[in-house]
């Protein structure tokens, strides 16, 4: 058992000695706090103050600080204090633990302006550091799809046919939801605007041409980032901190190759089948809203529908869809492999990857929507 810490105290005139005993170590536990209290309060007043330690048995670094601690303490209230009778072992600790004085630093001076233009500055290097790391990655993955289109049988197919249904078939359901949604918005809106011009009709038009150009299109796109881009980052992040990723190179096989190919492959083929069946929910969903808000029959929206649209505003959704399905594969493997080993990194790298594959969907659609319109197509 550690013999208890404790103190006697000797007064001579305005000294006053503080002889200390027993262990002053960890496992006297809150008893060295009370002490080194004690100290302090035994002391005050005094001219002069002893800290006589010949009879401490035993004494560690935090209990060594403790005593420095009441020392200067008591120097600070104008007690001339001193440690006396100290071992070799008890200075060099007393030394290595000594109490220090530590002024708060200073905050540095800032302006609000100078700090705007370091975040913009910031911001700026890291878009561009984005960008040069997103142009490898693309480089990259474009190899590792040749080497899987050079070497089929080395292709993982079950891999392929997995992420298929997990990106394709269950996205389904919300994805037809959203667009018969948005097409029956567009539609009421449309009708709602044109009847003041006795124009109802040509709302049809308008849902032909903006869900099978755009909306359909990019709603899809915008879910699937939402869905499928973040699932890819969640799924790579939490595999980079279980170290899976290491044991693959170790093993002698490609991460590309491996988790990176059939994952891009499978958006690539999945978002445009998702994006036509997008289509027909919209336009079903305008052809139902055009029927009971203003008694368009169907076949009259159908005739309409015809003489609106070509062949060229349906396909343009569809060659969209692959360029857009890289896209969000692309931005979610690459911020799946950028996870640290922390679950804070994890989510941060998902919650990046989202608010990046939707920004580069809408620029991509952008983009897109200038060429056809300077080919006139």
């Amino acid at each position: 058992m550690p013999a208890k810490p404790g103190f006697a105290v000797e007064r001579a005139g305005d000294e006053t000695r503080l002889n200390l005993g027993g262990d002053w170590t960890l496992e006297s536990g809150a008893e060295m706090e009370r002490a080194s209290d004690s100290l302090i309060g035994a002391a005050a007043g005094a001219r002069a103050a002893v800290i006589d330690l010949a009879h401490v048995e035993r004494m560690d670094t935090g209990r060594a600080w403790l005593i420095d601690r009441a020392r200067k303490i008591l120097e600070n209230a104008g007690v001339d204090s001193k440690i006396a009778n100290a071992r070799p072992v008890q200075s060099t600790l007393l030394e290595a633990a000594h109490w220090r004085d530590f002024d708060p630093p200073k905050p540095p001076r800032a302006h609000p302006f100078f700090d705007m233009l370091a975040d913009v500055g910031a911001s700026v290097v890291g878009a561009w550091r984005d960008l040069m790391h997103g142009v490898g990655f693309l480089g990259e993955s474009v190899v590792a799809l040749l080497r899987a289109l050079a070497r089929p049988h080395l292709f993982r197919m079950t891999s392929l046919v997995y992420h298929l249904e997990s990106f394709g078939l269950r996205s389904v359901p919300i994805i037809l939801l959203i667009n018969f949604l948005v097409g029956c918005i567009v539609a009421q809106q449309g009708i709602f605007q044109l009847r003041y011009f006795g124009a109802e009709t040509f709302a049809v038009n308008m849902i032909g041409i903006l869900i099978l150009r755009e909306m359909g299109v990019l709603l899809t796109s915008i879910m699937i980032a939402g869905r499928s881009g973040s699932a890819i980052t969640a799924e790579l992040g939490s595999m980079k901190m279980r170290e899976e990723i290491d044991a693959l190179k170790v093993m002698g096989l490609s991460p590309m190759d491996v988790l990176v190919t059939p994952r891009l492959l499978a958006l690539i083929v999945a978002l445009p089948m998702l994006t036509f069946l997008a289509d027909m929910a919209g336009i079903f969903g305008g052809l139902v809203v055009a029927w009971g808000y203003a008694g368009l029959s169907p076949d009259l929206f159908l005739d309409r529908l015809k003489t609106a649209i070509g062949f060229n505003t349906f396909m343009v959704g569809l060659i969209k869809a692959p360029f857009m399905a890289l896209v969000i594969g692309l931005i979610g493997a690459m911020e799946g492999l950028a996870v640290q080993g922390s679950a804070e990194s994890l989510g941060r790298q998902v919650t990046s990857s989202v608010v990046k594959s939707i920004f580069m969907v809408i620029v991509v659609d952008g983009l897109f929507a200038m060429f056809f319109a300077a080919i006139e197509y």
